[in-house]
């Protein structure tokens, strides 16, 4: 199978890693100094949990041409970088595409990219679980347990191209789970996530400080309680419900484990970018302006 990782940050090199052990015929699109360090020293990842180092040579594009067919495109991005590559997926004739990353508005992409092609397309959403960072020499270092999973579906449920999908992870390292409402799913993961990393720009990143601050570290809970609240409010279903839940039964031990967190060195090797996490609340704000419920403590983490 032909695959191709359109981004080859931390999640899409990992992504791109994990479907190469099936000996998938794998293509990184990079560019700059990314491409140049692939196309150098191939695609090394130091797993962090797992102890070992992985190094492996996979084809490297700098630029997706309207006729390279693919059986299937894994877009790997922020979400800040989304409407900036639609252009280019519409003008390639590959119909199978995969949008992963934070996207609390995948209608209105799949909307998008739809209007913009000339050809069908075919999409679907998801999130790679895990994290880490890329070091100054291209070294990716990878945060996760277990197999790398990918959880994604339809907009409207099932994709059409879910076999291709189910056959691209069939016997390799990642996994692959197909949840329902990959909607509602991406919809409930911002709320968490953003006043995780909002709250970063606190005492310029210093993690030690942040893990002693108890009153931030009591904010950016009570801001996680205000986003489920406003998103719910709004009309949209907590999915999972149990995550919502486990905030709202545990919002008095939660700070003290993000005390804890902010202490540990994992914390320094999983990090958002700023531009995505304000693109994130713009879309929130978006989502949520037809509730009333009030979140002094959402915002007060953007003015820190």
């Amino acid at each position: 199978m032909r695959i191709l990782i359109y981004g080859a940050g931390v999640l899409g090199s990992v992504l791109g890693q994990l479907l190469m052990q099936k000996k998938h015929e794998i293509t990184f699109l990079a560019r700059g100094k990314r491409a140049d360090q692939l196309e150098r020293d191939g695609l090394v990842i130091r797993h962090h949990f797992q102890r070992k180092t992985t190094t492996d040579r996979p084809r490297v594009i700098r630029v997706l041409e309207p006729n390279d067919r693919y059986d299937l495109i894994f877009t790997v991005m922020k979400y800040s970088d989304i409407e900036a590559v639609l252009p280019v997926l519409a003008a390639n004739i590959s119909e199978h595409i995969v949008m992963v990353g934070n996207n609390p508005n995948i209608a209105a992409t799949e909307n998008e990219l739809r209007r913009l092609s000339a050809t069908q397309k075919h999409l679907a959403f998801g999130f790679q679980i895990g994290g880490g960072m890329r070091k100054d020499d291209g070294t990716v270092v990878s945060v996760r347990f277990g197999k790398g999973e990918l959880i994604a579906g339809g907009l409207d449920g099932e994709p059409a191209f879910l076999p291709l999908l189910q056959e691209a992870f069939a016997n390799s390292k990642g996994k692959f789970t197909l949840h329902p409402d990959i909607d509602g799913w991406l919809k409930n993961h911002i709320v968490p996530i953003i006043p995780l990393n909002a709250a970063l720009q606190a005492h310029n990143g210093d993690l030690k400080r942040i893990a002693r601050d108890k009153i931030l570290l009591r904010r950016i809970v009570d801001a996680m309680q205000e986003g489920f609240d406003s998103l719910e409010e709004a009309g949209y279903a907590m999915v999972p419900e149990g995550q919502a839940k486990a905030i709202r039964r545990y919002e008095k031990i939660l700070p003290a484990l993000l005390g804890v967190y902010h202490r540990l060195p994992i914390a320094k090797l999983i990090a958002g970018s700023f531009a995505e996490i304000e693109a994130l609340d713009q879309e929130f704000q978006r989502l949520t302006r037809k509730s009333r419920n009030p979140t002094p403590n959402w915002r007060s983490l953007f003015k820190s």
